[in-house]
């Protein structure tokens, strides 16, 4: 039965007539383009200003800061920018970032008792805004002093109930990297001062947009005053951000939604500010004013503002803060790892916007064993019809 089954195989196989050409494959469907980029994504890697308005349209103010953005919160379209991917110490700003990876981690009304050594290793000169060891805190008191008093101590308990510094750190970078924020390298959480830790414009909006989405980030960012816990009394606190309560002679900023002011030595001053008018929602970054002092971050911010909202129905983008769906992502090694659960697909920098189409991948499980199966046996079965007719012929 098996050497007729060969035998019947081979048969097949000789050729009883000339070969007729080969049968065409099958096409494969082809795979739709991925949708077109409005910009050069590489437009806001350029050095200066960048922005594409029509004749007789007021160009952006001529700010001092290093680097700044402004953009629309909803669309994600980049109206202007300076420097977007200068990339420079971000100070407190940092702490946007840091929010988003882990606010959703603990319930705002989770209770927790500091104990000393979780106030360990806070940076010399830091902002701080109170935490004391023994108390119990809510999680949103915490909160609260991170966005409003930009305690680096409520900063260091909130990552060591996340898992720890390093943790932190791994998770703040994964973040960053899944918004499509590539010039951000995280070394300590709160944005105090460390070798190597730099942002830029450009992400620090990505992450200040994101922020509005979160419904508890956007409640914190624009709380201007609360009462910190102190054991069995509590203290005012207010906003750093003077664009939202107005304090220290700068005038409130009309809609503002508050987001997150920062300073260090070696950073400047540093803000991320969104405000609201009408139907639109713009969110601009400044960095590193250069004259004007220590307020001039909230002066550079409103003039961005306020010629935002005047130009936005007639600027066109020269970039987007949404990250690019069909870019590969920069290689593990550039950044460290993210969280073992989701590993970041691989990218380029969104200076090369690479656009990537898939194709189903051939299985090479029992598929490919079935034609090796099939040629093998037919070898074998025209070896014992040529050996047949070798006997009979004898």
């Amino acid at each position: 039965m098996i050497v007729s089954s060969f035998v019947a195989t081979a048969l097949l196989l000789l050729p009883s007539a000339p070969a007729g050409p080969a049968a065409a494959p099958r096409p494969v469907e082809p795979v739709p383009p991925p949708a077109a980029v409005r910009v050069d994504p590489a437009l806001l890697h350029r050095p200066g200003t960048q922005v594409r308005l029509p004749p007789g349209v007021k160009a952006p103010p001529v700010l001092s800061a290093r680097a700044w953005l402004i953009a629309d919160a909803a669309t994600g379209d980049v109206l202007a920018a300076r420097d977007a991917h200068l990339r420079l110490p971000p100070a407190s700003t940092l702490k946007t970032l840091f929010a988003l990876a882990t606010l959703s981690g603990l319930p705002a009304d989770r209770q927790h008792t500091v104990s000393e050594h979780e106030l360990r290793g806070i940076g010399d000169g830091s902002s701080l805004v109170g935490v004391r060891e023994e108390v119990t805190y809510r999680v949103a008191d915490l909160w609260r002093g991170v966005f409003l008093s930009s305690g680096n101590d409520a900063v260091r308990v909130l990552a060591g109930l996340n898992g720890g510094w390093e943790a932190t750190v791994r998770r703040m970078q994964a973040t960053a990297r899944a918004l499509g924020a590539h010039d951000t390298r995280v070394v300590s959480p709160d944005g105090y001062d460390a070798a190597g830790q730099v942002s830029s414009a450009y992400d620090l909006a990505v992450f200040g947009r994101a922020g509005l989405r979160n419904p508890d980030f956007a409640r914190y960012a624009a709380t201007p005053y609360a009462k910190f816990p102190a054991g069995r009394w509590s203290y005012g606190i207010r906003n750093t951000n003077r664009l939202l309560t107005g304090a220290d002679g700068v005038a409130r900023y009309p809609g503002l939604l508050g987001i997150k002011n920062g300073y260090t030595s070696h950073a400047g001053h540093t803000l991320v500010a969104a405000a609201r008018r009408g139907s639109r929602t713009l969110v601009v970054s400044v960095l590193n004013p250069r004259r004007g002092g220590a307020y001039a971050v909230y002066e550079e911010a409103r003039d961005l503002l306020d010629w935002g909202f005047a130009t936005a129905p007639h600027a066109r983008p020269v970039g987007s803060l949404l990250p690019p769906r069909a870019v590969l992502a920069p290689r593990a090694a550039a950044a460290p790892p993210g969280p073992p659960t989701a590993p970041a697909p691989r990218s380029v920098p969104p200076t090369a916007a690479v656009s990537v189409a898939t194709l189903p991948v051939p299985s090479r499980g029992p598929g490919l064993l079935l034609p090796l199966t099939f040629v093998g046996s037919a070898c074998l079965a025209a070896a014992v019809l040529w050996w047949v007719r070798r006997r009979t012929e004898r």
